[in-house]
């Protein structure tokens, strides 16, 4: 166990050495965060708080010494223990030029800001993610808050985005991301790290080492004594610092400050500190057992809420009325946040009615209003006249051409994309010689990069992410359905997420069970994902353009059957868009409807067409949008009023198709206009074997959707 009696050791040069207005304000930010969180604790024990604090009690030098390093205009990402950042940083964002806490007050502005942090700790209306994050995820993007993240790590890819836009578009600004110890053992620290180190990216991993993940002590869970020496895997420079020390905090961040601004790249800065209370909740860690009570005693002794200005005092630096005078402004502070929040009963503090979420509002937010397809004119292939052939393939790269071509917020990045002249699969053919730094190569490190791809979207840029296989996704799947898919709802709409995944469903090539998935159904299960799924090259332009103005992460799944395909798309350009959420009646029919998307259009198209030598008038839907919430049910009810009878087809095995779905929905919504139960068609519930023989037969085929769209005509089930 580290000895914190060592880290006194050059305290009071430090101390000596800086300026008394600096130090006065760190001073008032260590009063200011611990008042705020031991009152936002007395809340939670008051049943003001519905759901979990982390304090960060003990820990409020790092924050404050490495938050007073960067400007105004930096930004900074963090933890589910955050409210110490999130409160150094709006003081640095809205303490004018010169405050000075001995005799300044803070504008109103950051009072409010004060109020809005506790509001949103109690599940208020007011507060900065409207309630929706309470105290694990928080966002504020006018102070340069990217987002505090509750899953371990989780949020250190999209900080790495963050940095990844500001390289992008050369602000000149950089990103610090607070980390605690625990996450250093996670994969995405490593992906992110080297992803960081190979781009040279603009930011500081700053973790704050407590020695503990939740009760576990992190002398059994890694080896190292310095965290920060995991650096040198990655090429990159660590730093430890004493992280109960503001000034030695200050200090250090300043250096790691300049070695990234200057084109170095990532650093890593490691302070060692101590969380006083419990992972969550007032209690101290020793109530629990797993650690004792003379270990927290000689923690104490450095504790920056006592020690700090005690030293300060010490050394002539602040006299005793002044440090009183500063700590109760900060109290004021937090007093007019609860008066702000709650009314008073007895002894007891409610929570003002008023101020709680309108129920009504519940979904705002999941998904965009649409406002960014105002005065978007969607076409289908009718409303053209002259068209030229193209594969599949060659479609993707031409449109993905067009919006690098047209817009610079537009990036490519995903394994082996700019090699081979266009990718694996002939997806960027091209564009790698013609936007160069554009279409980027990534590590084998799916849920690093797409993680990166997620920051840099809700940092203003458009990324392309691609997934070679949707079975990786599963790599992936945390910064795709935690984060990517979650935030825009969890951040209480203070997020867009404009990101566009592509994969490609390689059912029918012999690939087996770890790289054929379709990934429709997992996808689904995500409510802020759109899905796309089009089945020609004409649909794909068009969606895909739709995909790009859409402020909402989507998935289009590609199958590798159709990439060779030749189709018709115009031939005055590729500027013309799809609706997403609209579907495709292919051909009419009498007797059943029959819904499907991707490759399997072709096959029920022809099993249509078979079928209707036997007098069998089936209608053919090409869905080409299968988000749960954007299937068009309108299309397939207007159908069910003519055949009575559906059928869905698809090629996923069945626990992960969408018929279910689709099925539960169109009784609830024409069960009037049903003969009988919705027919689902699927492939076996197994993975799909490589042997071609096995896999053909696990696979619905022409035979077989015709088989089955034959007896719903008959109303045989």
């Amino acid at each position: 166990m580290t000895d914190p009696a060592k880290k006194s050791r050059g305290r009071t040069a430090l101390m000596q050495a800086g300026d008394s207005r600096v130090l006065a304000n760190m001073a008032f930010q260590i009063f200011l965060i611990r008042k705020f969180e031991n009152t936002m604790l007395e809340l939670w024990g008051q049943d003001c708080v519905h759901g979990p604090v982390h304090s960060s009690i003990g820990q409020e030098a790092c924050a404050v010494g490495a938050v007073a390093a960067i400007k105004r205009t930096d930004k900074i990402a963090s933890t589910h223990r955050a409210h110490h950042h999130y409160i150094a940083k709006l003081i640095n964002y809205y303490a004018p030029s010169g405050f000075d806490a001995r005799k300044d007050g803070l504008p109103d502005a950051a009072q409010e800001e004060v109020n809005n942090l506790m509001g949103e700790i109690m599940g208020l209306s007011i507060g900065c993610c409207r309630g929706r994050g309470g105290s694990m995820h928080l966002r504020n993007e006018k102070i340069g808050l990217v987002g505090t993240d509750a899953i371990v790590a989780g949020g250190m890819p999209l900080a790495t985005g963050a940095a990844f836009a500001e390289k992008y578009n050369d602000s000149g600004d950089i990103v610090v991301c607070f980390l605690g110890d625990g996450a250093v053992n996670q994969g995405v620290f490593h992906e992110s790290a080297n992803l960081a180190a190979v781009w040279k990216l603009p930011v500081i991993y700053f973790i704050e080492n407590n020695l503990y993940g939740v009760g576990t002590c992190i002398e059994t869970t890694t080896v190292l004594k310095d965290l920060a020496d995991k650096a040198s895997a990655y090429g990159c420079k660590g730093l430890v610092v004493d992280g109960m020390n503001p000034v030695a905090v200050f200090s250090t961040t300043q250096q790691a400050v300049k070695y990234v601004r200057d084109g170095n790249g990532p650093i890593f800065v490691e302070a060692k500190c101590y969380r006083f209370a419990h992972h969550a909740g007032p209690f101290p860690g020793s109530s629990f057992g797993y650690r004792t009570k003379e270990e927290e005693k000689k923690w104490h002794r450095l504790d920056p809420h006592e020690a700090f200005p005690q030293e300060l005092v010490d050394n002539s630096i602040l006299a005793t009325e002044q440090i009183e005078r500063i700590k109760e402004a900060a109290a004021k502070i937090v007093r007019t946040a609860v008066d702000h929040c709650a009314d008073s009963e007895g002894d007891k503090p409610v929570v003002k009615s008023n101020l709680w979420p309108s129920v009504d509002t519940i979904e705002a937010g999941l998904r965009s209003d649409g406002s960014e397809f105002k005065g978007v004119v969607f076409k289908e292939k009718e409303d053209f006249s002259g068209f030229s052939s193209i594969s599949y393939s060659d479609a993707i790269a031409a449109v993905t051409g067009r919006w690098l071509e047209k817009d610079t917020s537009v990036f490519v990045l995903g394994e082996e994309v700019a090699n081979f002249g266009g990718g694996p699969y002939g997806a960027t053919k091209g564009l790698e010689k013609k936007y160069p730094g554009r279409v980027l190569n990534t590590p084998i490190s799916e849920a690093g990069f797409t993680g990166l791809a997620g920051g840099a979207a809700m940092s203003g840029l458009r990324p392309v992410v691609e997934i070679m296989f949707p079975d990786f996704a599963l790599v992936a799947a945390d910064q795709l359905f935690n984060q990517i898919g979650k935030l825009r709802h969890m951040y209480g709409n203070t997020t867009d997420m404009p990101l566009v995944a592509r994969t490609r469903i390689a059912i029918g090539c012999g690939y087996g069970g770890q790289h054929s998935m379709d990934p429709i159904g997992l996808f689904s299960l995500f409510s802020g994902w759109r899905i796309l799924a089009p089945s020609n090259a004409f649909d794909y332009v068009g969606l895909f353009n739709s995909a790009m103005v859409c402020r909402d992460p989507v998935l289009i799944a590609e199958h590798h059957e159709l990439y060779s395909r030749k189709f018709e798309i115009p031939s005055d350009g590729l500027d013309y868009y799809v609706r997403i959420g609209k579907a495709r009646m292919l051909r009419p029919g009498k007797d059943v409807s029959v819904v499907c998307y991707s490759s399997t259009v072709d096959l029920v198209s022809r099993a249509a067409e078979s079928l209707s030598s036997e007098g069998v008038a089936a209608e053919v839907i090409d869905l080409r949008t299968v988000s749960p919430r954007d299937i068009d049910y309108e299309t397939i009810g207007d159908s069910l009023k003519k055949t009575g009878m559906l059928v869905a087809v698809e090629q996923a095995p069945a626990s992960m198709c969408l018929g279910p779905v689709i099925s539960h929905q169109c009784q609830k919504r024409f069960f009037n206009y049903l003969d009988g139960p919705v027919q689902m068609i699927s492939a076996l519930d197994i993975p799909l074997p490589v042997s071609k023989k096995l896999e053909t037969a696990a696979v619905p085929g022409l035979e077989s959707i015709k088989n089955r769209i034959r007896e719903a005509a008959q109303r045989r089930f």
